[in-house]
């Protein structure tokens, strides 16, 4: 089995609905990060030296190859990514070999089968 990794940086505000959309999608786990800062195209705005964002939370979802590309578009869609500008962005990486994951090959297995 081919695994592909969603890497999702997302405002704290979405994290519990990209998560509940991404499990409703074909995900079956979820590490978040919490906390994590970063800046875009504009600088982040100050006042006496705090800065003046949304914390973000970081996602990390091993997904199988297959469900990836449903599981992107659901938690874009769920983060509203495209409508608002700046509530965050994901994307995914190859994963070359996975260990630690033998429990969930099974289920994926079955429910990859029928979605395919």
């Amino acid at each position: 089995m081919h695994f592909k990794l969603l890497i999702v940086f997302v405002n704290d505000d979405k994290t519990d609905a990209v998560m509940d959309a991404s499990r409703e999608a074909g995900a079956t786990g979820i590490t978040v990060i919490n906390h994590a800062r970063g800046e875009g195209l504009t600088k982040s705005k100050t006042f006496l030296g705090l800065t003046l964002e949304t914390q973000r939370d970081v996602l990390l979802l091993l997904v199988e190859e297959h469900l990836s590309r449903k599981i992107l578009e659901t938690i874009c869609k769920a983060g509203e990514f495209d409508e608002k500008p700046g509530t965050g962005i994901a994307f995914q990486i190859d994963v070359e070999d996975a260990i630690g994951v033998a429990h969930q090959v099974e289920t994926l297995t079955e429910y990859v089968e029928e979605e395919i």
